[in-house]
Protein backbone atom coordinates (compact mmCIF):
# COMPACT_ATOMS: atom_id res chain seq x y z
CA UNK A 1 0.00 0.00 0.00
CA UNK A 2 2.54 2.45 1.20
CA UNK A 3 4.62 1.39 -2.67
CA UNK A 4 1.24 2.13 -4.34
CA UNK A 5 0.87 5.92 -2.43
CA UNK A 6 4.70 6.61 -3.06
CA UNK A 7 4.61 5.35 -6.81
CA UNK A 8 1.04 7.86 -6.87
CA UNK A 9 3.42 10.75 -5.65
CA UNK A 10 6.14 10.15 -7.78
CA UNK A 11 3.64 9.85 -10.84
CA UNK A 12 1.94 13.28 -9.87
CA UNK A 13 5.26 15.36 -8.90
CA UNK A 14 6.49 14.34 -11.99
CA UNK A 15 3.36 15.49 -14.27
CA UNK A 16 3.25 18.36 -11.79
CA UNK A 17 6.90 19.37 -12.77
CA UNK A 18 6.42 18.52 -16.28
CA UNK A 19 2.71 21.13 -16.31
CA UNK A 20 5.55 23.80 -14.83
CA UNK A 21 8.46 23.16 -16.88
CA UNK A 22 5.95 23.50 -20.09
CA UNK A 23 4.22 26.33 -19.33
CA UNK A 24 7.41 28.47 -18.44
CA UNK A 25 8.65 27.24 -22.15
CA UNK A 26 5.60 27.42 -23.80
CA UNK A 27 3.53 30.50 -21.93
CA UNK A 28 6.37 32.18 -21.40
CA UNK A 29 9.65 31.90 -22.66
CA UNK A 30 7.83 31.15 -26.13
CA UNK A 31 5.85 34.05 -26.76
CA UNK A 32 8.25 36.54 -25.23
CA UNK A 33 10.36 35.06 -28.36
CA UNK A 34 8.41 35.43 -31.04
CA UNK A 35 7.29 38.96 -29.96
CA UNK A 36 10.45 40.26 -29.43
CA UNK A 37 11.74 38.53 -33.17
CA UNK A 38 8.65 39.97 -34.54
CA UNK A 39 9.47 43.30 -33.16
CA UNK A 40 13.41 43.59 -34.20
CA UNK A 41 12.08 42.15 -37.70
CA UNK A 42 8.76 43.09 -38.46
CA UNK A 43 7.54 45.90 -36.02
CA UNK A 44 5.25 47.52 -38.48
CA UNK A 45 3.30 44.59 -38.69
CA UNK A 46 3.74 43.27 -35.65
CA UNK A 47 2.02 46.61 -34.11
CA UNK A 48 -0.69 45.95 -36.74
CA UNK A 49 0.39 47.65 -39.67
CA UNK A 50 -0.50 51.13 -38.08
CA UNK A 51 -0.91 54.30 -40.37
CA UNK A 52 -0.12 57.86 -39.20
CA UNK A 53 -1.35 61.02 -40.21
CA UNK A 54 1.14 64.02 -41.17
CA UNK A 55 0.94 64.72 -37.45
CA UNK A 56 1.79 61.12 -36.13
CA UNK A 57 -1.30 60.50 -34.77
CA UNK A 58 -2.40 56.43 -36.14
CA UNK A 59 -5.80 57.03 -37.92
CA UNK A 60 -6.29 53.40 -38.62
CA UNK A 61 -4.54 50.31 -39.70
CA UNK A 62 -3.59 49.54 -43.54
CA UNK A 63 -5.17 45.81 -43.15
CA UNK A 64 -8.60 47.19 -42.32
CA UNK A 65 -10.81 49.57 -44.66
CA UNK A 66 -12.61 52.36 -43.31
CA UNK A 67 -15.74 54.57 -44.48
CA UNK A 68 -16.14 57.92 -45.48
CA UNK A 69 -19.48 59.35 -44.55
CA UNK A 70 -21.50 62.36 -43.91
CA UNK A 71 -23.30 62.67 -40.14
CA UNK A 72 -26.15 60.58 -39.92
CA UNK A 73 -29.27 62.59 -40.51
CA UNK A 74 -32.22 62.27 -38.45
CA UNK A 75 -34.42 59.38 -40.36
CA UNK A 76 -31.80 58.01 -42.42
CA UNK A 77 -30.64 54.52 -41.99
CA UNK A 78 -27.52 54.72 -43.40
CA UNK A 79 -25.24 57.85 -43.75
CA UNK A 80 -24.37 59.07 -47.10
CA UNK A 81 -20.56 59.16 -48.16
CA UNK A 82 -18.42 62.29 -47.60
CA UNK A 83 -17.98 62.69 -51.49
CA UNK A 84 -14.56 64.61 -51.14
CA UNK A 85 -12.52 61.67 -50.51
CA UNK A 86 -11.91 58.89 -52.63
CA UNK A 87 -14.83 55.40 -51.68
CA UNK A 88 -13.84 51.85 -50.24
CA UNK A 89 -15.82 49.11 -51.44
CA UNK A 90 -19.22 48.36 -50.35
CA UNK A 91 -19.56 46.87 -46.88
CA UNK A 92 -23.27 47.13 -46.63
CA UNK A 93 -25.56 43.76 -46.10
CA UNK A 94 -23.44 42.37 -43.19
CA UNK A 95 -26.31 43.45 -40.80
CA UNK A 96 -25.58 45.70 -37.16
CA UNK A 97 -24.52 45.30 -33.96
CA UNK A 98 -27.38 43.98 -32.05
CA UNK A 99 -25.59 42.11 -29.73
CA UNK A 100 -24.38 44.93 -27.51
CA UNK A 101 -25.38 48.48 -28.23
CA UNK A 102 -23.05 50.18 -26.00
CA UNK A 103 -20.38 49.41 -28.70
CA UNK A 104 -19.93 50.39 -32.28
CA UNK A 105 -18.61 47.01 -32.89
CA UNK A 106 -16.68 46.19 -36.60
CA UNK A 107 -18.49 43.26 -38.58
CA UNK A 108 -17.00 41.33 -40.82
CA UNK A 109 -18.28 38.33 -43.07
CA UNK A 110 -19.75 38.20 -46.48
CA UNK A 111 -23.43 38.53 -47.36
CA UNK A 112 -23.45 34.56 -48.47
CA UNK A 113 -25.74 35.27 -50.86
CA UNK A 114 -26.18 33.64 -54.68
CA UNK A 115 -25.56 35.62 -57.47
CA UNK A 116 -28.60 34.91 -58.62
CA UNK A 117 -30.51 36.27 -55.44
CA UNK A 118 -33.20 39.30 -56.16
CA UNK A 119 -31.75 41.14 -52.92
CA UNK A 120 -27.92 40.74 -54.41
CA UNK A 121 -28.96 41.70 -57.86
CA UNK A 122 -31.08 44.71 -56.77
CA UNK A 123 -28.19 46.13 -54.37
CA UNK A 124 -25.59 45.77 -57.20
CA UNK A 125 -27.74 47.72 -59.48
CA UNK A 126 -28.15 50.54 -56.65
CA UNK A 127 -24.72 50.43 -56.18
CA UNK A 128 -23.97 51.10 -59.87
CA UNK A 129 -26.16 54.11 -60.16
CA UNK A 130 -24.69 55.67 -56.71
CA UNK A 131 -21.40 55.23 -58.34
CA UNK A 132 -22.36 56.94 -61.65
CA UNK A 133 -24.16 59.89 -60.15
CA UNK A 134 -21.84 60.55 -57.91
CA UNK A 135 -18.88 60.36 -59.96
CA UNK A 136 -19.79 62.23 -63.00
CA UNK A 137 -19.50 65.68 -62.66
CA UNK A 138 -19.97 68.84 -64.95
CA UNK A 139 -17.25 68.24 -67.58
CA UNK A 140 -17.06 64.27 -67.08
CA UNK A 141 -19.37 61.37 -67.57
CA UNK A 142 -19.39 58.55 -65.82
CA UNK A 143 -21.26 55.24 -67.66
CA UNK A 144 -22.38 52.47 -66.08
CA UNK A 145 -20.14 50.29 -68.31
CA UNK A 146 -17.15 52.07 -66.63
CA UNK A 147 -17.58 51.09 -63.05
CA UNK A 148 -15.85 48.21 -62.13
CA UNK A 149 -16.94 45.14 -59.88
CA UNK A 150 -15.17 46.25 -56.77
CA UNK A 151 -17.35 49.27 -57.01
CA UNK A 152 -20.10 47.64 -56.30
CA UNK A 153 -19.43 44.48 -54.80
CA UNK A 154 -18.06 43.78 -50.94
CA UNK A 155 -14.69 41.86 -50.16
CA UNK A 156 -15.64 38.26 -48.71
CA UNK A 157 -14.55 39.85 -45.23
CA UNK A 158 -16.23 43.55 -45.56
CA UNK A 159 -13.09 45.24 -44.68
CA UNK A 160 -11.11 45.26 -47.65
CA UNK A 161 -8.72 48.40 -47.19
CA UNK A 162 -7.98 48.40 -50.82
CA UNK A 163 -9.66 49.19 -54.55
CA UNK A 164 -8.06 48.43 -57.87
CA UNK A 165 -7.06 51.36 -59.86
CA UNK A 166 -9.61 51.55 -62.42
CA UNK A 167 -12.17 52.08 -59.11
CA UNK A 168 -9.59 55.17 -57.89
CA UNK A 169 -9.23 56.34 -61.11
CA UNK A 170 -13.08 56.35 -61.74
CA UNK A 171 -13.64 58.89 -58.52
CA UNK A 172 -10.62 61.61 -60.11
CA UNK A 173 -12.83 63.91 -61.23
CA UNK A 174 -15.05 64.25 -58.71
CA UNK A 175 -12.44 63.61 -55.96
CA UNK A 176 -10.73 66.99 -58.39
CA UNK A 177 -13.53 68.80 -57.96
CA UNK A 178 -14.64 68.54 -54.25
CA UNK A 179 -11.18 70.06 -53.44
CA UNK A 180 -10.74 72.42 -56.12
CA UNK A 181 -8.07 70.16 -57.26
CA UNK A 182 -6.80 69.86 -60.95
CA UNK A 183 -7.70 65.88 -62.59
CA UNK A 184 -3.46 65.66 -62.92
CA UNK A 185 -2.92 66.49 -59.52
CA UNK A 186 -5.27 63.69 -58.14
CA UNK A 187 -4.33 61.30 -61.23
CA UNK A 188 -0.48 61.35 -59.98
CA UNK A 189 -1.81 61.30 -55.86
CA UNK A 190 -3.51 57.77 -57.41
CA UNK A 191 -0.52 56.87 -59.40
CA UNK A 192 1.49 57.02 -56.67
CA UNK A 193 -0.49 54.96 -54.41
CA UNK A 194 -1.08 52.54 -56.61
CA UNK A 195 0.85 48.97 -55.42
CA UNK A 196 1.93 46.54 -57.94
CA UNK A 197 1.27 42.95 -57.56
CA UNK A 198 3.18 40.77 -55.21
CA UNK A 199 6.59 39.85 -56.22
CA UNK A 200 5.41 40.91 -59.88
CA UNK A 201 2.65 38.24 -60.11
CA UNK A 202 0.72 37.34 -56.90
CA UNK A 203 -2.52 39.30 -56.45
CA UNK A 204 -3.40 42.37 -58.38
CA UNK A 205 -2.46 46.01 -58.48
CA UNK A 206 -3.97 47.75 -55.58
CA UNK A 207 -5.19 51.34 -53.79
CA UNK A 208 -5.32 51.29 -50.04
CA UNK A 209 -7.82 53.91 -49.08
CA UNK A 210 -6.75 55.36 -46.06
CA UNK A 211 -3.19 55.76 -47.44
CA UNK A 212 -4.41 57.90 -50.21
CA UNK A 213 -7.28 59.90 -48.30
CA UNK A 214 -4.02 60.94 -46.35
CA UNK A 215 -2.36 61.65 -49.33
CA UNK A 216 -5.26 63.69 -50.48
CA UNK A 217 -5.46 65.85 -47.09
CA UNK A 218 -1.96 66.73 -47.55
CA UNK A 219 -2.17 67.59 -51.02
CA UNK A 220 -5.47 69.84 -50.59
CA UNK A 221 -4.25 71.75 -47.94
CA UNK A 222 -1.00 72.57 -49.12
CA UNK A 223 -2.89 73.99 -52.17
CA UNK A 224 -4.82 75.53 -50.52
CA UNK A 225 -1.91 77.76 -48.63
CA UNK A 226 -0.71 78.11 -51.59
CA UNK A 227 -3.19 79.68 -53.22
CA UNK A 228 -3.90 81.68 -50.50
Amino acid sequence: MNNSAANTGRVLWAGLRALLALTVVCGVLYPLAVTGIAQLALPGKANGSEIKDASGKVVGSELIGQRYDLPLKDGEETAAPDLRWFQPRPSNGLGSNSVNTRYSLILSGATNRSGDDADLVQWVKDAKAAVVKDNSTADHEVKPSDVPADAVTSSGSGLDPHISPEYAKLQVHRVAEKNGLTVAQVEKLVADHTDDRILGFIGEPRVNVLKLNIALKDLAAKDLTAKG
